[in-house]
């Protein structure tokens, strides 16, 4: 890898390059994908020689076929931390875009800051998995770049700061391939999209459409599981973006459509509200309830009683009785026989009604102190999903599977972990041990679930519990993050062959996640990015003013088979609108998307449309791109 030049030279100072600092696998990721898609000039910043070497590549890469162009090389540097010493050997004040992705938010928060000061035009990316901080933090950069630059175009300030988080990205398209017949899903705050995954049509079967066709998948009638294509494919792979004509014309072959596009936030407070009443009625079992309601009828009955056959009134009949039932009252030596009697009467229900409440108060006692405590899978639970791994990303997943209503038991080795407190929070059920060890996966009935997800952060923890699921249910659903694409490969081919009518996927965070950064380093807004097999379709918010493929022209001829796709466009005014479309009550206003576009619209330079494109499609759209490349 060539060295970085050294500040001192202004000749290698040319600017316009790309800076990325990481110290894990989305560093990497991220810089291939500005080099390869968007043709960027990038400066990797790492941490450690072992990850330098990581990412090492000749100075003179080899010419790209698919695009007639020159991969460009990336220049790798390392340092410790980001600090402003290491900023300016990367020449930072020159760049146009830096992308902070170290794993610890405070790092990123800092190194922000940093970058802000050395310059305050730099488009900044940000990776933070706090997500009130990265808003903080968004809104704070965005004004030191207004103040250092007090008429900056509104779309420009929306893309000088962007804060994302890996898990977020990724967590949608997690969920939904771990459940057959759940949607796709890309979600940007009050923005919901769905795409879902149609299995292929049987002989005289016509596939529902949806609302559009983004993808024709590698499976067929004869073969269900699919080629599991990537980029490298060709024909036997997916077919993103096809045209209305390909996609009726394509018989026997799966499909994702766009099905529904609905925000499903509103249904979250009852689910909330109902477990805040759970732990109230389990504390009032029903065998504590018949408890009092058996003291409650005993009282009454004697309070009846002795009003009747004495002169007491029933107040003071109660008085008496209460006493006579707790064995607190003077024995009624000189009292009448009736009153003799009723107080024995009533101290033999005392002592059989004791052991009742003090029962009752040590169950209530233990369903207290058990509220706060992790459920177990009940023995009944079926047809569930088993989630390994509650970190950043396992997190976010459970999130996105409990937003569906799909019922999950967790698997986790540290009691500890960040995902622990949601799963308590959600009720969900959580198996404490390590997966690879007997009886763990048994425990999370897994003989009777409906999807394993395997999200540790170790590809043969993954890979071990995924083949171990396989010989307890042979058909079960796997779904398992794994890093390595040759590895993934390899492991998807060689569990197909072994288990041909089950369905098997890997699926890496860093590769859903890369292109959502890349193009918030280009300078749009991302909503989302989802796999369609092991090749990425990216959701953006764009506006159609400087974009000549779609000013003034009609939406169909706006659509460009295999590179992108307008979807809908954003009805709210200019004022009102936000980058990531959500509400900012502007008036009473709110952002409307109108998704049921007439073919033959005209697209206006004042409107800005929502796309579905490919990784290429966007860097073309970008103008970073020679026109005619694939995806």
């Amino acid at each position: 890898m060539a060295a970085l030049p050294q500040q001192g030279n202004a000749e290698a100072r040319v600017g316009g390059h790309m800076v990325v600092c990481g110290d894990d696998g989305l560093a990497h990721r991220l810089a291939d994908e500005l080099r390869e898609v968007y043709r960027q000039r990038v400066v990797l910043v790492v941490t450690g020689e072992r990850a330098a070497a990581r990412t090492a590549e000749p100075v003179t890469a080899p010419a790209d076929t698919t695009s007639g162009g020159t991969v460009v090389p990336v220049h790798v540097m390392t340092a410790q931390a980001p600090t402003e010493e290491a900023l300016l050997r990367a020449d930072v004040e020159l760049a146009t875009a830096l992308a902070l992705l170290y794993e610890d938010d405070e790092t990123n928060l800092r190194a922000a800051l940093v970058a802000r000061r050395l310059s305050p035009g730099l488009r900044l990316v940000v990776r933070m998995y706090n997500r009130k901080l990265g808003q903080h933090l968004e809104e704070m950069l965005d004004q030191a770049a207004l103040v250092h630059s007090p008429g900056m175009d509104r779309a420009v300030l929306d893309a000088s700061t962007t804060v994302l988080s890996d898990a977020d990205t990724a967590a949608p398209a997690l969920a939904a391939t771990a459940v057959a017949g759940t949607s796709k899903v890309v979600q940007a705050d009050g923005v919901l999209l769905r795409a879902a995954e149609r299995t292929p049509p049987g002989r005289g079967e016509v596939p529902d459409p949806g609302l559009c066709t983004l993808a024709l998948l590698s499976s067929t009638t004869a073969d269900p599981a699919g080629a599991e294509g990537s980029e490298a494919s060709g024909p036997q792979g997916p077919v993103l973006l096809p045209d209305d004509r390909t996609a009726a014309g394509t018989t026997g072959r799966g499909s994702v459509v766009l099905e529904t596009v609905r925000y499903t936030g509103p249904a979250l407070p009852a689910r909330r509200l109902a477990r805040r009443g759970a732990p109230l009625r389990d504390l009032f079992s029903s065998r504590l309830r018949w408890a009092l309601a058996g003291i409650v009828a005993s009282v009454l009955a004697l309070t009846l009683t002795t009003t009747a056959l004495t002169d007491a009134d029933p107040v003071h009949a109660a008085y008496i009785t209460l006493l006579d039932l707790f064995s607190i009252n003077d024995p009624a030596i000189d009292a009448p026989a009736t009153n003799k009697v009723l107080q024995l009467l009533t101290g033999l229900v005392g002592l059989a009604l004791l052991p009742l409440l003090v029962a009752g108060a040590l169950e209530a006692l233990g369903t207290f102190r058990s509220a706060g405590a992790l459920r177990r899978p009940p023995r009944g639970l079926s047809g569930h999903v088993v989630l390994l791994g509650l970190g950043k990303v396992g997190t976010r997943v459970l999130a996105r599977l409990r937003e569906l209503d799909i019922p999950v038991v967790c698997v986790e080795e540290d009691p500890d972990a960040r995902g622990i407190p949601l799963a308590r929070n959600l009720g969900v059920p959580v198996v404490l041990g390590d997966v690879t060890d007997d009886g763990i996966l048994e425990a999370a009935k897994i003989h009777r679930a409906h999807a394993l997800l395997a999200l540790t952060s170790s590809d043969t923890t993954n890979l071990e519990a995924a083949l171990y699921a396989r010989t307890v249910k042979a058909d079960l659903r796997v779904a398992m993050r794994l890093y390595d694409d040759d590895f993934a490969t390899a492991v998807y081919r060689t569990l197909r062959t072994a288990h041909p009518d089950a369905l098997t996927r890997s699926r890496s965070v860093t590769h859903l996640a890369a292109p959502a950064f890349a193009g918030a380093m280009m300078g749009r807004q991302i909503l989302g990015a989802i796999p369609v097999e092991r090749k990425v379709l990216v959701f953006a918010a764009l506006l159609v003013a400087g974009h000549p493929q779609f000013e003034g022209r009609t939406v169909s001829e706006a659509f460009r088979p295999g590179a992108w796709r307008v979807l809908a466009i954003d009805t709210a005014s200019p004022a009102a609108r936000r980058p990531d479309l959500a509400s900012t009550h502007h008036d009473g206003e709110q952002p409307q998307l109108l998704w049921d576009l007439h073919p033959g619209y005209v697209l206006r330079p004042e409107d800005r449309v929502v796309i579905a494109a490919t990784r290429r499609g966007l860097a073309e759209l970008l103008g970073r791109q020679p026109a005619g490349s694939s995806s």
